[in-house]
């Protein structure tokens, strides 16, 4: 595993389409704040810190509307190989392409595009998500 972030994301897509209720994720301060923002931006319905085989896994719920999952897609952005950053008066837009919330790292934590654009400040762009 070389990409934390890749890893979570792929796995929260993966279980949605195949239409599962929940998914086990690696217990890391990072994947504990992305699942903050996901939940905040109504693609998780919660998630919870749960002993598995010995180990702490997060355990997170997948939102679901009339059978389908609210998560349609996920691009990841920056990556180990290639990192993206944006500053404040880009966010408008890379966000005005679409339906897209971009989830950014800044030095206040990870948010969405949104509140890094109230708070004035950019960071890096970790992935898209509609």
């Amino acid at each position: 595993m070389n990409h934390r972030i890749s890893d979570l994301i792929i796995r929260i897509k993966n279980a949605a389409r195949a239409k599962r209720k929940q998914v086990v994720l690696d217990n890391l301060k990072i994947n504990k704040a992305v699942c903050k923002v996901l939940v905040s931006e109504g693609f998780l319905e919660g998630f919870d810190v749960d002993a598995r085989e010995g180990k702490k896994a997060i355990v997170a719920s997948i939102k679901y509307e009339k059978r389908n999952p609210v998560l349609t897609d996920v691009l990841v952005v920056s990556k180990p190989s290639l990192r993206k950053y944006a500053t404040a008066k880009e966010i408008p837009a890379i966000q005005r392409r679409g339906r897209h919330t971009i989830i950014l790292s800044t030095s206040k934590g990870i948010m969405t595009g949104r509140e890094a654009l109230k708070q004035n400040m950019g960071g890096e762009i970790l992935f898209r998500i509609w």
